[in-house]
Formats: structure tokens, C-alpha cells, sequence
């Protein structure tokens, strides 16, 4: 036992250690490590303890090959990447952090190599394989070997964005084999041998955190829905009867009448927000969800290319992250006394332990408490609050170009800005106010307009559209709303009215609901706010671009969103449906100078129907939609509901 020594690097001499030949169980606990010395040798090694250290990399671990149990908490620098990479690592690898992860580890070794090797494959033998001529110089199969290996490891890509890191990891590795094989080149010596795997292996979806502690408590809770039976139904483009119950085995299908329609497929069914865990919670009503940024995607700033498939939900006391592809739930955040309402994400450069800056996702969380909370995912660790507000926070959102801005509107009538700051290599930040918004009533919704999102704010409100000049340098901390929109309300004008969804479909069109039932509007930021007029409050009519038809319901609080890189519009409704606007044929029309407003409604390119969902033999309850996001691709389709139900689909 080395344990609470105060111990770095430099204390472990290799010549110390190497004369260790016949032991088995180590603890570092407790110490100052950034590292491991690659040449530790330990051949008998089957117990090592290393929590509580500053360690940065576990590939140094490899060097332990008989290794069973290996505990490394409470390294903030470590993250879900490295559980993946000891798995591979190490092949005799029982316990990571007190949790068997034999079936995980298997997965990771087998399943895994074995999609990644064939990825690898079929990208030599499409873009490379007839680059190479077939007599080749020594030159030549260099160049191609370091276009390859960077060309491989930017596309080929598998599994959660949480993995992505290991992912091009393992892919660089495979890559090198794959060479060495085909090409005769020499192997890294830091590269492990493939090994052999059963095609008919099972693949696992477990993580090895799952059952980690708070404070971003990953807890063994039920997240499917016990005893359900989905029957979804077949349907037809823009049906709005009921549907038709005809019997699918396997998934909700739209008949392709059109180029416009989307086969989408029902998914997975969660109930992962409920109170204390219970299964029969069917009332907490969940609120907010946004898809996790992608980390070091180098060039590949494309939207599409970019598209994430883990999702930030909250509702009730808990916050979860999901992958959407399998339906796991990666992690959940609980706080006893509190309702989240809104989650947002940032990416932050944090400094590391040797003054290496790297990229991190951080999540903002905010609800009934008026608290903003702040969470490093990757760490599972809630690393601060912001006490933001003394009434509830009904939603939040980053600057998308300064990433330590968070706005917060909150029933107290007011937007706040708040610069976060970047927490240090101890976590210690310093967040600052630097503006507050004055609202005239509850502000719901906020959206930083496109091409200018360091100048204006717009706000949807319980009376109204407002629109705030929030550029920093003017002085003023406390700021009166710039401009009120009116919209059309039978034959006249009103600013009187509560706008529940609002967010932007272009750099221009803006998309609002609710002035009347029944109807979404589109309008033009551009055409409708005059940035030189005097003073402030000014009334603006809103230039309308075309009206969306939606349900006629009078319920409040359905928001919609946006999918810019796809011209989509989302909105749920009281029905459990979900409502689907396709306007890449009216987008070009409208940005022209002369863009005119489409005469008649838009009608939705798709209603997604809520499948017949048994729960215990039973329906749930009235099911709203509250609120319904897609990935920035369009791949899935994560829809929030009030009888506590996260569905999720996918495009077929």
C-alpha cells in the first residue's frame, strides 16, 4: 500500500518496481499521478487501485497484461473513452471501478473490433485500394499510408458520440493492422494484436458507469417501460383521423406517396425521469431535451457530418443522457428537491494538469428552484450552481459564439446573462451577471437571432414577441425590451398574446406559435425588425412568410422546434402526435427580395401517429406532446411527453 503519499510520477522508479516480480496487489490511491512509467514491468499484477490521482491516460495500463481489477475514480481527466480502452486493453479484466464488466468487455473486444475492421476495410477498398499502383515506391506507400490513416479515422464512424474518442482510437489501430497485412509495413509497437471472434456473439449495451454513485448519480434504475406492447399503425400522408390500427410487427411506416414522406420507425419507449424510481409514475411531465455537441471533429464543422445520437432529457427531480440508437440511458442526474425544466449544452477548452488545453461538453440544467446546475458529463460530476434566479427558470440556452454565455428566463420576469466562466483543473469558476433583459410578463421560450447573435435576443412571453439589443458594449446592465411584434388576429393586429414555441428554421424565417388556435406562423426577421429605429419599445408588425396548420386545440405550452440543416419544422400535440413540416420548397421563394406570402396554410408533410403503447395491458392516459426534438441530421426523432414516456424514433 502507497496510498496518501503525496506521490508524482517521478516517485515510481521502474528499477524499484521492475524487482517486484511476484506482486499481485497494488494501491496508489490517494496520490498526485498524472501518469503511469511505461516500463513498471509487475508481471503478477492482478490488483491495482489508482483513484483519487490526476491521471490523464490509461494506455500505460496495458503493461499490467494480467490485470483483474482495476479501480481508477475520482480522476477527473478520465471519461467513459478509457473504461473503453482498458476493456480492450486488458483481456483479463474482471472489475472496473467495482462493476463486472465481463459482458461489456467481451462486447468491446469482439462485436466491436469486428464492425470496426470491416468500417476499416470497406474504406480502403472504396476511396484507397486503386490509389496505390501496383508497383509501388516506398514514397508512395507512405503518402498513401498517411492519407489513409488520417482519411480513416475522420470518417469511419460507430457507436455514441461519447465514444468517439475511443472509437478513433481503436479505428487508427485496426488501420495500421489492416496496412501491415495488405501492404507488408511495419506494426507500432504500441498496437495490440487482433484477436479471433465469434460471429455469433452477442452485443451488449452496457456501460461500465451505469451504476455509479451521485453526484451525477448513474443509478440501476428502470428506464424501458415494464410490459409494453407497441402496435403501431400504418398510415397515410397527412391523415389526421386516428389511426388506422392496422397491425405492423415491426415498425410505424408512412406509404411513400410522395418524395416528401419520412418512413419513421418507432424505436424505444422510456420511462426514465420517474419519481423515486417508480414504474408507475405516469404523471411526471418531462420538458426539455437537446442533442450532446460533437467533440474534436476537426474539419468536419457540417452539421450532418457533425449529427450526434446521445440526448440531454429533464422532467421531474432527474436529467438523463440517452443513446438514441440503443435506447441505454448513459447516465442521470437526480436532484431530490428539484423539477427541471430546460438543459442546454456549451463546449469548453479546460486546461489540463500539464497546461494542455481539451475540449469538454459541459450540460446546464435549470427549473422550479431558480438554480442553475452545472455538469462535466464526462466526469459524472456536477461541478457547480449558479443561484440565478429567485423564481423558476423556465428555459435556458448558450451564445453559439461565446460559449461561457448562458441566457436564463425566469418567471421573474427577466432574461438574465451570465458568463459562466471556465472551470480550472480543480473545478473552481468564477460565473459573473452581465445583463438582465426586463420582460413584461413570463418569458418561455428564447432564440439569439442567426446572423447576429451578439446583438439580438427574441423571446417568446405569456403576452407577447419582444425582441432586446443585448451587445455588451453599451453600457447599460438593465435593459428594456427594443420591440414588441404585432401579428394578424382576425381582420386586426395584436401584441397581446402568449407565444409558447419560437426558434429559428433559417438564418431569417423565424417560427412562432400561437396568436390563435390552430395556426403556426413564419415570419421574416429582417423584413419585420427595423434595427434603426429611435428608441426603444417600439410596436413592429411581423412580416408573415406563411401559416403552418396545426391542431385546434387550446392547450398551451406545446412547443415546437427546428432541423435547419433539414428545412423541417416539429411540433407535438394533445393527441400524442407528432406534426411534420418539410418547406425546402418554400425557403428559396421566401429569402428573395419580393418573397411573397404563401396564400393558403401549409399543411404538415407527415403526421407521426402515438402507436397503440399498452402499458400492463393498459393505455396510458391523455398523452400530450410537450415538447419534440430532432438530431441536427434528422436521424432520430426524440419525443417528450406528460405521462412521463421519452419515444424515440427513428428515420428508416
Amino acid at each position: 500500500s502507497l496510498s496518501k503519499l503525496q506521490l508524482k510520477t517521478g516517485d515510481l522508479d521502474p528499477r524499484l518496481f521492475s524487482r517486484l516480480r511476484h506482486l499481485q496487489k497494488l494501491d496508489l490511491s490517494d496520490n498526485l499521478l498524472d501518469k503511469f512509467p511505461n516500463s513498471l514491468t509487475l508481471p503478477d499484477l492482478r490488483v491495482l487501485d489508482c483513484s483519487n490521482n490526476k491521471l490523464e491516460d490509461v494506455t500505460a495500463l496495458k503493461q499490467f497484461p494480467l490485470l483483474e481489477e482495476l479501480t481508477y475514480e475520482n480522476n477527473v481527466y478520465l471519461t467513459l473513452n478509457d473504461d473503453y480502452k482498458v476493456m480492450f486493453l486488458l483481456q483479463n479484466l474482471r472489475l472496473l471501478n467495482g462493476k463486472d464488466i465481463t459482458k461489456l468487455a467481451k462486447h468491446v473486444r469482439h462485436v466491436n473490433t469486428r464492425k470496426l475492421t470491416s468500417k476499416v476495410t470497406a474504406h480502403w477498398e472504396k476511396f484507397f485500394r486503386d490509389q496505390l499502383p501496383e508497383k509501388h515506391t516506398a514514397e508512395q506507400v507512405k503518402s498513401i499510408k498517411k492519407k489513409f490513416l488520417k482519411s480513416v479515422q475522420t470518417n469511419v464512424v460507430y457507436g455514441p458520440s461519447s465514444l468517439s474518442e475511443f472509437t478513433r482510437w481503436r479505428v487508427k489501430m485496426i488501420a495500421e493492422e489492416f496496412l501491415a497485412r495488405s501492404l507488408g509495413l511495419e506494426l507500432n509497437s504500441d498496437t495490440e494484436p487482433e484477436e479471433k471472434t465469434d460471429d455469433n456473439e452477442e452485443e451488449s449495451t452496457e456501460s461500465p458507469r451505469e451504476a455509479a454513485e451521485e453526484v451525477a448519480q448513474v443509478g440501476n434504475f428502470p428506464s424501458y417501460i415494464s410490459n409494453v406492447t407497441v402496435t403501431p399503425s400504418k398510415r397515410k400522408r397527412n391523415s389526421k383521423s386516428s389511426p388506422g390500427n392496422k397491425k405492423c410487427k415491426t415498425q410505424a411506416n408512412t406509404k411513400k406517396e410522395t418524395e416528401e414522406d419520412v418512413s419513421a420507425e418507432p424505436l424505444h419507449f422510456l420511462q426514465c425521469h420517474s419519481k423515486g424510481n417508480s414504474r408507475e409514475d405516469f404523471k411526471t411531465q418531462l420538458w426539455s431535451c437537446v442533442f450532446e455537441p460533437v467533440l474534436d471533429s476537426g474539419a468536419r464543422k457540417d452539421p450532418i457530418v457533425n449529427s450526434s445520437r446521445t440526448v440531454a432529457t429533464c422532467g421531474g427531480e432527474s436529467v438523463c443522457l440517452i443513446d438514441c440508437e440503443t435506447g441505454t440511458v448513459l447516465k442521470k442526474y437526480k436532484v431530490a428537491t428539484e423539477e427541471f425544466f430546460s438543459v442546454a449544452w456549451t463546449t469548453l477548452m479546460m486546461v489540463t494538469s500539464d497546461s494542455r488545453k481539451k475540449a469538454h461538453n459541459i450540460l446546464a440544467a435549470a427549473g422550479r428552484r431558480g438554480i442553475v446546475k452545472l455538469i462535466h458529463v464526462a466526469a459524472d460530476f456536477c461541478y457547480g450552481e449558479i443561484k440565478a434566479h429567485k423564481k423558476p427558470i423556465a428555459t435556458v440556452c448558450f451564445s453559439p459564439t461565446q460559449e461561457t454565455h448562458l441566457f436564463t428566463a425566469s418567471y421573474d420576469k427577466r432574461i438574465a446573462l451570465w458568463d459562466i466562466g471556465i472551470p480550472d483543473y480543480d473545478y473552481n469558476f468564477k460565473a459573473s451577471q452581465l445583463l438582465v433583459l426586463e420582460t413584461a410578463s413570463i418569458p418561455l421560450r428564447i432564440a439569439l437571432v442567426p446572423t447576429c447573435p451578439e446583438q439580438y435576443l427574441l423571446a417568446g412571453c405569456e403576452g407577447g414577441c419582444f425582441a432586446w439589443n443585448i451587445k455588451l458594449d453599451k453600457g447599460q446592465k438593465s435593459r428594456p425590451f427594443e420591440a414588441i411584434f404585432q401579428f394578424p388576429d382576425g381582420e386586426s393586429m395584436t401584441t397581446a398574446h402568449r407565444v409558447d414555441g419560437l426558434a429559428f428554421l433559417n438564418d431569417d424565417v423565424v417560427v412562432s406559435k400561437s396568436s390563435k388556435p390552430g395556426c403556426i406562423y413564419l415570419w421574416s426577421w429582417s423584413r419585420s425588425f427595423d434595427s434603426k429605429g429611435k428608441g426603444c419599445q417600439q410596436t413592429m408588425s411581423a412580416v408573415i412568410l406563411a401559416e403552418l396548420e396545426w391542431s385546434t386545440t387550446d392547450m398551451s405550452y406545446l412547443t415546437l422546434s427546428t432541423c435547419p440543416a433539414k428545412e423541417y419544422v416539429f411540433c407535438g400535440d394533445e393527441k400524442g402526435s407528432v406534426w411534420m413540416y418539410n418547406l425546402s420548397n418554400y425557403t428559396t421563394a421566401w429569402s428573395s427580395a419580393k418573397g411573397k406570402r404563401s396564400e393558403r396554410r401549409i399543411s404538415p408533410t407527415q403526421i407521426l401517429k402515438w402507436p397503440e403503447l399498452r402499458v400492463n395491458g393498459e393505455q396510458p392516459p391523455e398523452i400530450l406532446v410537450n415538447n419534440v426534438v430532432a438530431d441536427p441530421a434528422f436521424t432520430y426523432l426524440v419525443v417528450l411527453t406528460s405521462v412521463n414516456i421519452t419515444a424515440i424514433w427513428k428515420k428508416s
